[in-house]
């Protein structure tokens, strides 16, 4: 009887990480360590290439110059009819958006005016039907109570309040520090891990049907 349990607790489902720096490395990470379920396969997209300022690549073995979606599937040791990450080493652009078909959507992108291509890709994820998170703000020294949240239920969140503009205003989830650039404060490597355990818990909730 238990082993016919653990025998139906195998991957299955897609997650896609967009936006792969230092967030998306630590939840790719997570993700292709969970056993006993967890996704099939992980799709990974970011035209950017490792380099000296990318130290957490760099200590886990990354190379210079190698594109950070290829590291994630090359430290992926798992046959690949048990879990494959697929790497697609490209912006997300309007032009290729059509590539995103994950059961779960998880957007990492930072850096710059991110929000209205953030937001063309949920729409598009929601399209298909799927479920999507992005963050909101992540800055803090390590301590700052994380949440994670429908859209519609964040308020005086800037960083929200945009992507509210561009007509994202419910069945997304927003995981967030609220604490943003105008606070001044570092993005530390602590909050960085505890963000990405709570994204990976969220996705893997979603990617079981469970949204609560």
């Amino acid at each position: 009887m238990i082993e016919d349990i653990e025998n139906q607790r195998v991957p299955k489902g897609r997650i896609d990480l967009v936006g792969f720096g230092r967030l998306g490395l630590r939840t790719g990470i997570n993700l292709i360590q969970v056993h006993r379920g967890g996704p099939k396969e992980i799709v990974a997209f970011d035209g950017q290439k490792i380099s000296g300022s990318d130290v957490i690549f760099t200590l886990l073995g990354g190379e210079i110059g190698e594109y950070k979606t290829d590291f994630l599937k090359r430290i992926c040791t798992h046959d690949e009819d048990y879990r494959n990450v697929v790497s697609v080493p490209e912006y997300i652009t309007e032009d290729n958006i059509d590539l995103i078909k994950g059961d779960v959507v998880v957007i990492e992108i930072a850096g710059g005016n991110t929000i209205p291509m953030a937001a063309k890709i949920i729409k598009h994820a929601k399209s298909i039907g799927a479920k999507t998170i992005s963050t909101g703000g992540i800055f803090g020294y390590g301590n700052e109570e994380i949440t994670v949240k429908d859209i519609s239920e964040y308020k005086d969140n800037p960083a929200v309040d945009e992507l509210k503009k561009e007509g994202i205003l419910e069945d997304h989830l927003i995981v967030s520090t609220n604490k943003l650039l105008r606070d001044h404060e570092p993005i530390t490597p602590y909050t960085l891990d505890e963000v990405s355990k709570v994204i990976t818990k969220t996705a893997l909730r979603l990617l079981d049907g469970k949204d609560d």
